[in-house]
């Protein structure tokens, strides 16, 4: 009977091509792993420094509390107005905005202007040029959220809030700069799912 025996030479070859590729497989592992946490770690710097830009706006725009009690909005007056869809609908629940209480006002005004002034004379042809001006002004990237394009131009939504917040903005891309408007979303809604009402089109100077 012949022997189905590899030969030694053949078994020693085929035996260390399989340390190489566990070897290079173990490295592939670890350069993965490698790359997941310093992407988490960048996660975590990015969110950390709108914190503490968040922090330093609630402090300036904190209440005066010997001039009485802040109003508070309501997330309940969203859900209550939520759009029930039919069973068979795949589209998304909207859900229409809640009112901001006067420091969310005081909170939305400081991005608003911030924004503003960073895109003042400047033309942001694509979204992408829209969301990476954003995160470069210490907005995480997931709180920049895509919108539909109006009128051909780039519209961005940015979730600001922060705690029991509601602050939320839409950005819209115009001539010399974005038209900023602010708004409140109700908590556990993606800013993405508010509904706002219909605009005209976008001023170009």
């Amino acid at each position: 009977m012949r022997s189905s025996l590899f030969p030694k030479s053949l078994l020693s070859a085929a035996l260390g091509g399989v340390v190489v590729l566990a070897g290079f497989g173990a490295q592939n592992a670890t350069a993965g792993q490698t790359s997941m946490v310093n992407a988490a770690a960048a996660i975590d710097t990015a969110e950390a420094r709108f914190l503490e830009m968040a922090d330093l706006f609630s402090q300036s725009c904190a209440p005066d509390v010997s001039g009485g009690v802040d109003g508070v909005a309501s997330t309940s007056v969203a859900a209550a107005a939520a759009a029930e869809p039919s069973p068979d609908s795949t589209l998304p629940i909207l859900v229409d905005p809640v009112p901001l209480t006067s420091t969310e006002e005081c909170l939305a005004q400081r991005h608003r202007l911030r924004i503003s002034k960073a895109f003042s004379g400047t033309d942001t042809a694509t979204y992408e040029q829209l969301r990476s001006k954003l995160a470069g002004l210490n907005y995480p990237a997931a709180r920049i959220h895509r919108m539909p394009d109006f009128s051909g131009e780039p519209v961005a939504r940015l979730d600001l809030r922060v705690g029991a917040e509601h602050v939320a903005l839409e950005i819209t891309d115009i001539d010399t700069g974005v038209m900023v408007e602010a708004f409140g979303a109700p908590e556990d809604v993606s800013v993405t799912e508010v509904r706002l009402q219909p605009r005209l089109d976008p001023p170009t100077s």
